[in-house]
């Protein structure tokens, strides 16, 4: 059985940092891409990073190049996403999923967790 657990959300000020977790079992981790994406209300789903370690790839969006960073740890089945200097407009539901060949083919989802961001 599949399953993705998102932790490590919170209440953070502008300019802080959190790092989000992705725990994940059930599947090859090593042959999937594993990421992450947001969706804050009124908004549309936004992929924000992605890795694929088989491949050595990642993706990051524009919206927060050089501020945030994924990474795996293939020992866990875990990846993680590093989020420094967040600003207001960071605040959404923060996915974790994992597709077969891209992120954005996603067929496995965790269930969110919150990240607000006051100014």
């Amino acid at each position: 059985e599949v399953h993705l657990v998102e932790s490590g959300g919170g209440l953070v000020q502008a300019g802080g940092s959190l790092r989000l977790s992705c725990a994940t079992s059930g599947f090859p981790f090593d042959d999937y891409a594993i990421g992450w994406f947001r969706q804050a209300p009124g908004k549309e789903r936004e992929e924000v990073s992605c890795i694929r370690s088989s491949v050595s790839a990642t993706f990051i969006a524009a919206s927060v190049k050089g501020r945030f960073t994924i990474s795996s740890d293939k020992t866990k089945n875990t990846v993680y996403l590093q989020m420094n200097s967040l600003k207001p407009e960071d605040t959404a539901v923060y996915y974790c999923a994992a597709g077969r060949r891209y992120c954005s083919d996603s067929s496995y989802w965790g269930q969110g967790t919150q990240v607000t961001v006051s100014s």
